[in-house]
């Protein structure tokens, strides 16, 4: 690779600095959307490398980092439309799932967020997680910032009311 693609962007900033600033946060977020690590990991890479195939025009963004996470959300929607269509479509009916296959984590966070529909989880997981305004928030998930604000606000009476139940 030429050093020319690694090169700094008018902010001062290369690949591999925005690689080491935006990788852990970026996972940490997926696991949130996907409630998986791994798949959260395998995301997180697959957009980063999405990103670097596009860095000369990338880091001219006025927002690289809002780029890197509509990446990794749609391709979190794909990965989803894929497996409904598996779940529509098995390989073979006289299987057998496997009972220890998908054991996940138990932690109270990510159930309580995996309840949430997908938008406002994502919602929750942009602003709240990751302290982005409604603004960005909705310019990364492709929608107005008042429909952010309203998925935030249905997220927040959802988890309220998961809390409520669970202290009665």
């Amino acid at each position: 690779m030429e050093p020319a693609a690694l090169g700094k962007s008018e902010s001062g900033l290369d690949f591999p600095e925005f690689f080491e600033t935006e990788y852990r946060r970026l996972a940490k977020a997926l696991f949130l959307v996907a409630g998986d690590p791994s798949e959260a990991d395998e995301l997180a890479q697959e957009a980063l490398v999405r990103v670097f195939e596009r860095w000369d025009r990338v880091r001219l963004m006025d927002s690289p980092t809002g780029y890197l996470y509509r990446i990794a959300l749609n391709l979190n929607r794909s990965r989803l439309r894929r497996l409904a269509s598996r779940m529509r479509h098995p390989l073979s009916l006289s299987e057998e799932p496997d009972p220890s296959a998908g054991v996940e984590a138990r932690d109270e966070v990510r159930r309580r967020l995996a309840a949430l529909p997908r938008g406002q989880r994502e919602a929750v997981v942009l602003i709240e997680w990751l302290g982005m305004g409604a603004e960005q928030a909705g310019a990364i998930l492709g929608i107005e910032a008042s429909t952010v604000r309203v998925q935030l606000s249905r997220a927040r009476s959802a988890l309220r009311a998961t809390v409520r139940t669970r202290d009665e």
